[in-house]
C-alpha cells in the first residue's frame, strides 16, 4: 500500500498549546491508557552495566558481556556507563535540541514532515483521521546509511546544530556496534553476525528527538503512547528537565 503524501488533516504543533489551560480532546487518553503513578518504582532497580569493562581483563570482559546478556533476557533494556560517547557531546546535543524547540514555530514549520517518511519537525505518527493524538512535538532524521542521509532536511539554525548532531550520532552508532558484537557472541554466534544481518555499512540507523510542552492536564494524556520500537536497537538518551521515561 503506497504511504499517504500529506496528513489527513491540519497539524498542529503541541508547543502552540502549551498556555492553554485545558487540552483539546483531541489528546485526552482513554482512562485505561493515562499515566499512572507507580510508588515502589525506583531507577535503581534497572540493571546498569559498566562498560569500561569491555577493555579490561578477560574476567571482567566476560563479567561484563555476561551482564549484559542478562539484562537483555530477563529485562530487555538497561543502563549503560563508560559507553565510550563524550558526555561533553550528549550536552552539547541536548543544549542545540532545545534551542531548536525554542525557536519561533515558522522557523521550525520550514522542515514540518509528512507521512511519506516522517522526516523532519512534526506533532504526529499516525496516519488515521480523528486519531488520538499524543502531547510532544519531535523532529526525526537518518543519519545512516549515507545515502539516504540528508543535511539539507536537518534544522540550518541552530547554526551548530548539524555539526553537533552528526557528531553525537557517529559515537552513537559506533557504540551500536560495539553492543551488536556483545549481543552476537552472547548469543554464541559470530561477533560480527548481528551488524551483518542489518546490512553493515548499509544499516539504517534513525534519530528521533523529542519535545514535550507543559500540559495543563498531565494526568489525561501523554507524551508519547505506549509502543513497541520497530529497529534492533533504541538508544535513550534521558533530559534530566524532563521526568517520567518508562520502559515496560
Amino acid at each position: 500500500m503506497d504511504c499517504p503524501q500529506e496528513w489527513p488533516e491540519p497539524v498542529v504543533p503541541v508547543q502552540s498549546l502549551a498556555d492553554a489551560t485545558v487540552i483539546p480532546d483531541r489528546y485526552v487518553k482513554p482512562p485505561s491508557e493515562r499515566p499512572a503513578t507507580i510508588q515502589d518504582a525506583s531507577v535503581d532497580m534497572i540493571p546498569t552495566v559498566d562498560l569500561g569493562g569491555l577493555t579490561s581483563g578477560e574476567a571482567e570482559r566476560e563479567a561484563t558481556m555476561r551482564a549484559i546478556s542478562d539484562a537483555c533476557r530477563e529485562w530487555g533494556f538497561f543502563q549503560v556507563v563508560n559507553h565510550g560517547v563524550s558526555p561533553e557531546v550528549m550536552r552539547r546535543a541536548r543544549e542545540v535540541w532545545r534551542e531548536f524547540f525554542h525557536l519561533p514555530l515558522e522557523e521550525k514549520q520550514a522542515f514540518a514532515n509528512s507521512p511519506k517518511t516522517f522526516e523532519g519537525y512534526g506533532s504526529r505518527l499516525g496516519i488515521q483521521k480523528g486519531a488520538c493524538l499524543d502531547w510532544g512535538d519531535y523532529f526525526f532524521l537518518h543519519l545512516r546509511p549515507e545515502s539516504i542521509k540528508n543535511h539539507d532536511k536537518w534544522p540550518a539554525l541552530p547554526a551548530s546544530l548539524r555539526e553537533i548532531t552528526e557528531a553525537y550520532g557517529t559515537e552513537v552508532v559506533k557504540f551500536c556496534g560495539v553492543l551488536m558484537k556483545v549481543l552476537s557472541i552472547t548469543l554464541g554466534l559470530d561477533e560480527g553476525f548481528l551488524q551483518k544481518a542489518f546490512g553493515e555499512e548499509e544499516a539504517g540507523a534513525c534519530m528521533r528527538v523529542n519535545y514535550y510542552p507543559k500540559c495543563p492536564q498531565p494526568d489525561l494524556t501523554l507524551g508519547v503512547s505506549s509502543h513497541s520500537d520497530p529497529g534492533g536497537l533504541t538508544i535513550l538518551l534521558p533530559d534530566e528537565r524532563v521526568k517520567g521515561l518508562q520502559c515496560d
